[in-house]
Order: structure tokens, then sequence, then C-alpha cells
């Protein structure tokens, strides 16, 4: 079913939430809502959506779906809602919303979307507005919220292999193991400076384990020499060093 648009009904709702006359409480701006008509109040949502105003999108929204929860475009209403946090900047209520619409849709047609927005979402999270700025990139903050990106892509990929969103999701996951792998180099460097070889070089050994497909097995190849050197074990250095010199012969740690 296709929604119309009711004469007056944009301006209505925009008023509800931007001059506050007509409602000065949540349950009278609820009221209002459900006075303008929930199909007239979605096409207002979806234009603000189409214009970038995510903010009023979701206050929308949310207020739809709060009303009518089993609606009859309930489950399209909490997906536009999914995405109007995200590109609100209100990471936190769309990762709610997600696990909420997953928990109780768990067989939707659109349960991949939802997995993937979890994936987006928390890959946003771990990104530091300051340091995008600033141009800074700390490889050693906290990677938790990457690695939970990583298993709700993998999620997705291990349970919707056809999904629209999978290859994506593919692109993304190697974006992440490449940030986490970083995570592992900045660490191992953290045990060098305090001296303790053993440490550095298992975090080394990790990264080529673990992540051999990203740009950071050389760097980690170096800690690895550095640290046998430290710590007098000169076959582990060698064969070390035989690896980085077939595959990365021009770094200086060959001189």
């Amino acid at each position: 079913m296709k929604f119309t648009k009711k004469t007056g009904v944009a301006i209505l709702a925009a008023s509800i939430f931007t001059l506050g006359g007509c409602a000065s409480s949540e349950e009278e701006q609820i009221q209002a809502v459900a006075n303008q008509g929930v199909q007239a109040l979605y096409t207002d949502a979806r234009d603000s959506m189409s214009v970038g105003n995510f903010a009023q999108a979701s206050q929308i929204l949310g207020l739809i779906d709060s009303k009518y929860p089993f609606g009859a475009h309930s489950h399209q209403v909490q997906l536009d809602l999914i995405y109007s946090y995200y590109k609100g900047g209100k990471p936190d209520q769309a990762l709610a919303t997600i696990d909420r619409f997953v928990r109780l849709n768990p067989n939707h047609a659109d349960v991949d979307y939802a997995y993937f927005m979890r994936g987006v979402t928390n890959m946003e999270l771990d990104n530091n507005l300051f340091q995008e700025l600033l141009g800074v990139d700390r490889d050693d903050r906290d990677p938790s919220k990457s690695k939970e990106a990583f298993e709700d892509f993998r999620r997705l990929i291990q349970k919707y292999p056809n999904s629209k969103y999978a290859a994506d999701a593919r692109e993304r996951m190697l974006h992440i193991k490449n940030r986490l792998a970083k995570y592992e180099i900045a660490v191992a460097r953290f045990y060098m400076r305090r001296q303790a070889y053993v440490a550095a070089a298992n975090r080394g050994r990790y990264v080529i384990e673990n992540f051999p497909d990203t740009s950071q097995v050389q760097p980690a190849l170096e800690v690895m020499v550095s640290s046998y050197d430290q710590l007098n074990l000169t076959e582990l250095k060698e064969n070390t060093m035989r690896t980085l010199r077939l595959n990365y012969p021009d770094s200086e740690f060959l001189d």
C-alpha cells in the first residue's frame, strides 16, 4: 500500500517538534501525532529523510513506532528508524532498535539489513570524531567495537551468504582486520618499549597467524626480529629474517 500525503500534515507535524505550541508534554505530542494519521506522518518522516533531516525523521518515526508497534507498516517504520538514528548520530538508539527488530522478527525478509546496519553502526562507534577532525589515527584505541562489527558482518555472511549486503560486509571485514592488526602492532611496540620482548614477539606472531591478508604482516615480522634479537634467540631471528627478506626485501631490518 502506497502512503499518501494529506494537505497541511507536514506543517502541522513539524510544529509538534519545533514550535511546541500545540503540545506541552510527550503524551500530548503522541496524541497530536495520532490525530494527524499514521500514513501521512510516515510520508512526512520519509520526506525528512530525503532531505537529510534525520533528527526530525527519527522523532516522527519513534512516535509512530511507540503508538502503532503492530501497525501494517510497523516493520518498515522500524527499519527506517534504524537508518535515521544511524545517520542522525545516535548509534546507541540505532543498536537498540536493531536488536529489538532482530529479536522480534528473526525471519523477516529484511533482517539481513538489520544485521548489516548493526555492523556499520559498530564501525561508526569505533571512529572518534575528534581524531577525524584533527587527522589523528590512534591505532592503540580500544578495538572492542570493531570486534563487534566484525562479528556482525560474519554473522550476516554466515546466515545470509546471498544477501545483497554480503559483498559490502566482506569488504568491511577486511578493513576491520587491518584495524585489529594495527592494534596488535601498537601493543607489540608498547611491549618493546617496556622491554617485554617475549610479549612483543607473541603479538607479532599473532598478527602473522590471524591477519596474514593485511598490511601489518611486515611490521609484525620486524617486531619479531627485534624481539628475538633482544632475547638472543638466534635461530628464531634468522628464520624470521628469511621470511622477511623473501616477502619484503626493502625492509630496513635487513640492513
